[in-house]
């Protein structure tokens, strides 16, 4: 009876990307804390954990270590692990969802994560910018989160721009913070840390204006399917309009023709990969006959072939401002700085 309990509050969630030690760890204190786990509670064995939780002995074992290097439990030898101490209070839980997990929005977890501490239990998800999953996650949240923190990007294909405001209208304001991106028509005062997209976009190529005019065209590689905002396209083509470039938007770059002379600015990294496997097959210069500019700045970038000329939001910025946002309670709304980051390929 006591197992049976027990397993009724305390889950691993498969559709998590949080490490399921944590999940484990994260769900034990919330029951502790609703007072469905009391002091001296006999927990179950690692191996009854490991069974009815279909998770790796060691997964289970890694969280009862946590649970003990915290001072939460205590293990006895020969009876086994026994709650200790009830007198403590998760200050935070935070519903994170990310559209994918990428180099760039690993090292907005990242800082995110380090600037809340350790006082914060972050529940993480992704959704790999499908709509389906984006509404089964957000339809099937718990409601005992202090905050949700939430990529709203689904690819244009599968967006269904009014479902999307009404899920987000459903979790209260004072709780929700953006990232990212802005939701138009989305009501009431939520925090945001947002990119400003046809700006930032014409504001980079402006600064990049100088190596672009030893270039006839500029070509911006935009997949018919991209979850990136056409506000890209809007800026783009101003800029273009505006300084008199011929330009071009691409939906498939592994086709498109490419010629001496002309810029490819890449948003995806798999056409980032297809641009230079192709130049580097027609025996094309990086730099001199042909340009390239690549959206996002990676570690990566900085030393493939000589430097790739980047235009990028600040990642680190973003993450450690949604993680003061919540840390003050502040329902602000902070424009992210873009940057243009100039190297040999322009």
């Amino acid at each position: 009876m006591k197992s049976e309990s027990f397993f009724d509050f305390v889950v691993v969630d498969e559709y998590a990307a949080t490490p399921k030690y944590l999940q484990l760890s994260n769900s034990i204190l919330n029951a502790i804390e609703a007072e469905k786990l009391t002091k001296n509670f006999l927990l179950p064995s690692i191996n009854e954990l490991s069974y009815q939780l279909d998770i790796s002995r060691d997964t289970a074992e890694k969280s009862y270590r946590y649970l003990k290097e915290i001072g939460v439990i205590s293990s006895v030898p020969g009876k086994g692990y026994f709650i200790t101490n009830v007198n403590f209070r998760q200050k935070l839980k935070i519903f994170l969802l990310f559209n994918k997990l990428s180099a760039h929005k690993k090292i907005v977890y990242d800082t995110f994560v380090s600037t809340l501490g350790e006082d914060a239990a972050v529940d993480f998800y992704i959704y790999n910018n499908d709509f389906k999953l984006f509404k089964k996650l957000l339809l099937n949240r718990r409601d005992d989160y202090s905050h949700y923190v939430i990529i709203p990007h689904i690819a244009s294909a599968d967006e269904n721009e009014q479902n999307v405001i009404d899920l987000l209208n459903n979790i209260p304001k004072d709780k929700l913070i953006l990232l990212d991106k802005r939701v138009p028509g989305l009501k009431g005062g939520y925090g945001a840390v947002y990119e400003n997209f046809e700006k930032d976009i014409y504001n980079a190529l402006d600064h990049a204006r100088s190596h672009l005019s030893s270039y006839h065209t500029i070509k911006l590689i935009f997949p018919a399917k991209s979850y990136y905002p056409v506000e890209i396209i809007k800026g783009f083509q101003l800029f273009c309009r505006q300084y008199a470039f011929n330009h071009e938007v691409l939906n498939d770059i592994k086709s498109a023709p490419i010629n001496k002379g002309e810029v490819f600015i890449n948003l995806m990294e798999d056409d980032l990969v297809t641009l230079l496997e192709r130049l580097t097959t027609m025996n094309f210069k990086v730099g001199e006959d042909v340009g390239v500019i690549s959206y996002n700045e990676t570690p990566l970038k900085k030393i493939l072939l000589n430097g790739i000329t980047t235009v990028s939001t600040d990642f680190k910025f973003m993450g450690s401002t949604a993680a003061e946002l919540i840390l003050s309670n502040s329902r602000q709304q902070v424009e992210n700085p873009f940057y243009y980051i100039q190297r040999a390929s322009l």
